[in-house]
């Protein structure tokens, strides 16, 4: 049985997908209740789990062999899933694969600097483990960047001209399903990239060239960037974060490449042309 947190998420829903259509027997771990609800409904083997109550872990990790741990919101989240392999540890688990950051090993990040603390608790822990580290998520665009580019025909960054790279959560989904469910991937920290890196600018530019409407780059200084997040909710400590991902982009350190998804999964890995063509009614185009 594999247990699949974040299974709401965008690298979780797919890879339950993905692990259902292979055959394999997994759990669908929410934070959300009624999320869990509905994926009942819908024929799933599915749990609540909160990381602060250790009580929702045991019966999530109940018969389970193989963990994916992800978690997101920043604040809380060293403690938060080191409980869950403490309690991985507790049941039996034997294998945890670990939804990290590219660039993890170095911590010279916020959130390297949250997750590499995790990956030491896992390696310290005795179970098997493998690390998958992706580049920037090309969902990152249809999630947050769709609707001023829809209204506006414009894009909102502090780092218009900075290159690093993006990769698809379905390639980041697949390469997850090969590691739990194949053998030979144990104490392996995988970088998984799309097949090129590219600025904001060129971004904007497919973006364009796909919808047939130009889209504009707005570059930002760092206090309208903090507040526009702070209009939008966005917690302090996460504001923190992503201001410190943008700094650390503009080193050029994100500019990289790995053939890792290929190796893995025998498939190449998304195009960002190909991600904008799919889904070009999110940025204003013809569906």
């Amino acid at each position: 049985m594999i247990l699949v947190t974040g299974a709401g998420g965008n690298v979780g829903r797919p890879l339950v997908d993905e692990l259902a259509a292979a055959g394999m027997p997994t759990r669908a771990a929410y934070r959300s209740a009624d999320k869990a609800t509905r994926a009942k409904a819908a024929g799933l083997d599915a749990v609540t789990v909160d990381y602060a109550r250790p009580e929702t872990l045991a019966p999530a990790l109940d018969g389970v062999d193989a963990v994916f741990l992800l978690a997101t919101g920043v604040e809380g989240q060293i403690e938060g899933e080191s409980s869950v392999v403490r309690a991985a540890k507790a049941a039996g688990v034997r294998h945890i694969v670990k939804l990290s950051v590219f660039g993890a090993a170095e911590e010279e990040f916020g959130f390297a600097r949250t997750h590499r603390p995790v990956e030491r608790e896992i390696e310290a822990s005795g179970i098997a483990w493998t690390f998958l580290r992706p580049a920037s998520y090309m969902q990152n665009f249809t999630n947050f960047m769709a609707p001023t580019i829809r209204a506006q025909h414009a894009m909102y960054t502090m780092i218009p001209d900075a290159v690093f790279n993006h990769v698809d959560t379905r390639d980041v989904a697949r390469v997850a399903a090969t590691v739990l469910s194949q053998n030979g991937h144990a104490e392996q920290a995988y970088t998984l990239t799309g097949p090129r890196s590219f600025s904001y600018r060129e971004a904007a530019r497919t973006i364009g060239d796909v919808t047939g409407t130009p889209v504009q780059v707005v570059a930002l200084s760092e206090a309208d960037m903090r507040a526009g997040m702070k209009s939008h909710g966005v917690p302090d400590i996460y504001a923190n974060h992503l201001v410190d991902l943008d700094r650390w982009y503009e080193s050029g350190k994100g500019d990289m490449m790995t053939t890792s998804i290929r190796d893995i999964t025998c498939r190449e890995p998304t195009s960002f042309e190909a991600f904008v063509r799919e889904f070009s009614a999110e940025f204003g185009g013809k569906p």
